[in-house]
């Protein structure tokens, strides 16, 4: 294992602190045969860079050769397993959608999904999303961002990992075009508060609802499972709305 920072670069470890924790999983026998089937079509093959779910820095997606056509690109982060970004590109098809997802399964149970509906608006990358907003998405291309349910990190010493931070509301406001929207929905109130803070102090977003108001629900997001069981827990549901200016 490396000792210092140089020696994990330069063995292609990743020395920069992300939200996610890299899990394995089996895919089922129908994630597997959508996999396999179709997976060379939506998932979206990108250069790495240090690891797994790294991206080159030097490759930039382009995203009308990607869906083949010309169309308002919204980008979910953490994707999960698909629900609330296959049913919105089924319900809007004049939209493109690109999930941006790190676990496989997940990823896969999304390509199932997709591929279910015969949609062809939905296209997937398996990547530290970061980097995607870094580098990987030309600037003021996204024409909506959504983060819905990010992992809370709910414990104190685990705060340094959550999504959504100072760094990030820069990242977003580079890809995000000007009149965008930046979507995120939590079931943890003090995480709510904690965005609320963070993209407000950004000048490139205002509050759409007013200055430290949340948002109604957002019609276009589908009830998840993630969120069933954040209101089994008896936890309410925040949704907040800005927009690039």
């Amino acid at each position: 294992m490396p000792e210092t920072l140089d020696e994990a670069r330069e063995q292609g470890f990743r020395t920069d602190i992300v939200s996610f924790v890299r899990r394995s999983g089996r895919l089922n026998p129908r994630q597997q045969r959508a996999w396999d089937e179709h997976a060379a079509q939506l998932v979206v093959d990108v250069p790495r860079a240090e690891a797994r779910t790294s991206v080159d820095p030097a490759y930039v997606l382009d995203v009308a050769a990607t869906f083949d056509r010309e169309a308002p690109l919204v980008v979910e982060v953490g994707s999960g397993l698909g629900e609330a970004v296959v049913h919105a590109a089924e319900a809007t098809p004049e939209r493109d959608f690109l999930a941006v997802e790190v676990y496989t399964p997940g990823l896969a149970q999304t390509v199932l999904r997709a591929t279910q509906r015969g949609l062809t608006n939905v296209r997937l990358l398996q990547a530290n999303a970061a980097e995607v907003l870094t580098t990987t998405l030309p600037e003021g291309s996204v024409d909506e961002l959504w983060v819905f349910f990010p992992d809370p990190w709910h414990k104190a010493r685990h705060h340094k990992r959550r999504l959504v931070t100072p760094s990030l509301a820069e990242l977003a406001a580079r890809a995000i075009r000007p009149g965008g929207t930046w979507r995120l929905a939590t079931d943890w109130a003090e995480y709510a508060d904690q965005m609320l803070e963070v993209i407000g102090a950004n000048p490139s977003f205002v509050n759409v609802h007013g200055v430290g108001a949340v948002a109604p629900r957002f019609e276009g997001r589908v009830r998840t499972s993630f969120e069933g069981k954040g209101h089994a827990a008896g936890r309410s549901i925040t949704d907040l709305e800005f927009r690039r200016v």
